[in-house]
């Protein structure tokens, strides 16, 4: 399960020091509306009162201890609390069944808010990350309350709206649904569709695999077991004003499998083309269709599935003898909720939906300098895959498979042993389902360490001594599949370096 961000620790005095010799902490607290700052410098968070108006000398104000960072991604209640708080906002009863939930996230606050959690509120805390003050050290008694941001789509309408709505700790975590939170603003977003979801999807097969003159165009391609069949809806993208986005329009290419028994059989190797078909997915109403040309179906290729070798008439290779990873004395890596500190590396473990794994606040600690913030955010924002073939359908095909359809969304449970080995940590994700139902993605994010060769050597030619040392590399991981793509996302931080790669099979 995901690690949840303990209770932090208030720091002692070697941490945050307040002078004794000037003013105390001045507390701030942001339960009023009117108390929220502007966008600004980090001063504009802490606003603190005139010291010489305060009666407590000497004393040291403790920060109130916070359970969720603000960079957390939400959790299951808060995106509960979320959803429940746009419903109610509905006008009709109407408005609110119409409702679909194409994404739930966190709003991620200013760098300052960021800065001042990490100053104060979140170990290992780092005063210096704020200036310093006239008038004695400040303290905030809270953090501004986190906030989500949705996108809804209304069936009924066919409009996309974004909402903002602020959350807070006792709304998720003790209230439940029964206490909702407060929305901040509402826009519907006009000539836009949101992302088609996976109901849509299985709604658009249906329809297709129920219209008689598909079932006729199947069966003159000597296909009568419609289970074979499989249609994948995709965007229409703009190629004129036919495909304007005042519709909610989806082209499902089609396949077919061969054997119906095979729980991994790959039907992405038998495309069925020559069929043309638009489907409304608004209405869910197929639209138009023509049986334009009648195109052979590929041959079955006996090594085309997902399979082990004995099932497809081969052998596996049996030369490769088992290979044990082993650290004893458990990982070098230490984890606080989802702070993470590894070889003077530290940052923080964020997913999306549509991106997936997210690193926030990349920081290396450099001797004498201390801590060097090195990126505020890293993820991969799109995929796009352009087939570039300018014969119909494929010429439409250019999948943007974040944007369409979420990397997050789409990504693995990993499994111990196989997608990652050693002592490993994982972390959850949660999403919105189309309905407003909350999904729970376990172990889809990975971190482990990697031996990765020798770092560095020397050898003195004079006296034959050798001094060498191995590298290691901390490895942060998420896979998913988009339709028949595999996508392997791996951070990979060094101890004298970092970068990440991308495999695609």
């Amino acid at each position: 399960m995901a690690s949840i961000a303990k209770k932090a620790t208030p720091p002692g005095t070697d941490d945050v020091t307040i002078g004794r010799r000037e003013a105390a902490a001045t507390t701030e607290d942001w339960s009023g509306e009117e108390s929220k700052p502007k966008k600004g410098s980090v001063i504009s968070l802490i606003r603190p009162e005139n010291a010489t108006k305060s009666t407590t000398k000497g004393i040291q104000y403790m920060p109130r201890a916070q359970t969720r960072h603000p960079l957390d991604p939400l959790s299951a209640a808060e995106i509960v609390v979320a959803i429940a708080t746009v419903r109610a906002a509905g006008a009709t009863p109407e408005v609110r069944d119409s409702m679909r939930f194409v994404e739930v996230v966190l709003l991620e606050p200013d760098k300052q808010v960021v800065a001042l959690a990490d100053a104060y509120f979140f170990p290992p805390f780092q005063p210096s990350l704020l200036p310093r003050t006239r008038g004695g050290s400040m303290i905030p008694r809270d953090l501004p309350p986190r906030l989500a941001r949705l996108v809804v789509y209304n069936k009924k309408s066919n409009e996309t709206s974004v909402w903002i709505v602020q959350l807070s700790e006792v709304h998720a975590a003790t209230r439940g649904g029964h206490h909702r939170g407060k929305v901040i603003s509402s826009k519907v977003i006009p000539d836009v569709q949101p992302p088609m979801d996976a109901v849509e999807y299985a709604e658009c097969e249906a329809v297709v695999k129920e219209y008689p003159p598909f079932v006729d165009a199947m069966k003159k391609r000597g296909i009568e077991d419609m289970d074979l069949v499989m249609v994948d809806a995709w965007c229409v993208g703009y190629y004129g004003e036919r495909d304007a986005p005042s519709r909610r329009l989806a082209k499902p290419l089609i396949f077919c499998r061969t054997e119906s028994d095979c729980p991994m059989e790959n039907g992405y190797a038998r495309p069925v083309d020559g069929i043309h078909v638009l489907v409304d997915m608004q209405n869910m109403v197929l639209i138009e269709f023509e049986d334009r040309k009648l195109v052979p179906l590929p041959p079955a290729d006996p090594l085309r599935n997902y399979t082990p070798g004995e099932t497809r008439g081969g052998v596996d290779r049996s030369d490769v003898k088992p290979l044990q990873i082993s650290q004893p004395e458990g990982p070098s890596f230490r984890v606080n909720g989802r702070y993470v500190e590894w070889q003077k590396w530290n940052f923080r473990i964020g997913f999306t939906p549509r991106e997936g794994l997210v690193i926030h606040s990349v920081a290396y600690v450099d001797g004498s300098r201390g801590r060097r913030p090195i990126a505020h955010r890293l993820s991969f924002v799109e995929m796009v895959v352009p087939y570039g073939d300018p014969n119909e359908p494929h010429y439409r095909k250019n999948a943007f498979d974040a944007g369409e359809d979420g990397l997050g969304k789409n990504a693995h449970s990993l499994k111990k042993g196989c997608d990652c080995l050693g002592s490993m940590k994982y972390f959850d994700a949660h999403f919105t389902d189309f309905t407003g139902g909350v999904e729970t993605i376990e172990n889809c994010v990975c971190m482990h360490e990697e031996d990765h060769g020798i770092l560095w050597k020397h050898q003195d030619w004079r006296t034959g001594l050798a001094e060498v040392r191995r590298s290691r590399r901390l490895t942060v991981s998420f896979v998913c599949t988009v339709a028949n793509y595999e996508y392997g996302f791996y951070w990979h931080f060094y101890q004298a370096s970092w970068k990440i790669d991308c495999t695609v099979i």
